[in-house]
């Protein structure tokens, strides 16, 4: 599937960024990984980006975001929380309740929090993990393994999608991009909420 493919806005706009796009992908992703990811899925089935250097923006800005939150977290998550912890998701009883936990698994919190989301409080683990002292050189190992699996997952979504946009017509290709984004929003908030309440986070 070529570029020709696409509808004309995002060719106009893949045709705009030129040789940056992959540039503009790692920055996009420190920001907002998941959408960015799935919708580059779906690029990528059309043509627009090549997959090596699409995965290596997408799983390097991801990471890079995930080591600035470490970082915030351990030298500043008391301050911000007492300050902004309501507008972060971040509560003196998430905290603490991490650290109890991050003492004895903080392996299998860091990877399983990547590969499902940060179970929709994904700021908290990373800050967290930085607050608890997680050695720097396994929090990274860590999430380097789980980004391999978690960018090639939401690649995986995307370009399924897109295989499935291919053979609609005219204006279902409209109505196919609208319900899959709606249904993949409420994807991403049912799994916060039930991992949320799981965990019987307030």
């Amino acid at each position: 599937m070529t570029p020709t493919a696409l509808p004309p806005f995002v060719a106009a706009a893949v045709a705009a960024v030129g040789h940056y796009r992959y540039v503009l992908l790692f920055v996009g992703t420190i920001v907002e990984g998941p959408l960015i990811m799935a919708g580059c899925g779906f690029l990528l089935h059309l043509g627009v980006f090549r997959p090596l250097p699409m995965f290596v923006a997408l799983a390097s800005g991801d990471l890079v975001a995930d080591i600035g939150w470490y970082y915030v977290g351990r030298y500043f998550l008391e301050p911000m929380m007492r300050k902004h912890g309501r507008f972060l998701n971040i509560t003196p009883k998430t905290v603490e309740k991490a650290k109890m936990l991050f003492r004895y698994h903080h392996e299998r919190i860091l990877i399983i929090s990547k590969i499902t989301m940060g179970f929709g409080m994904a700021l908290g683990v990373l800050m967290v993990a930085g607050a608890s002292h997680v050695p720097f050189r396994k929090y990274f190992i860590i999430n380097t393994l789980g980004e391999i699996v978690f960018v090639t997952a939401m690649l995986s979504i995307g370009y399924w999608l897109g295989s499935a946009y291919v053979v609609l017509e005219g204006g279902l290709k409209w109505l196919f991009i609208a319900g899959a984004t709606a249904v993949f929003l409420a994807f991403l908030a049912g799994v916060s909420q039930f991992a949320r309440k799981r965990l019987h986070v307030a």
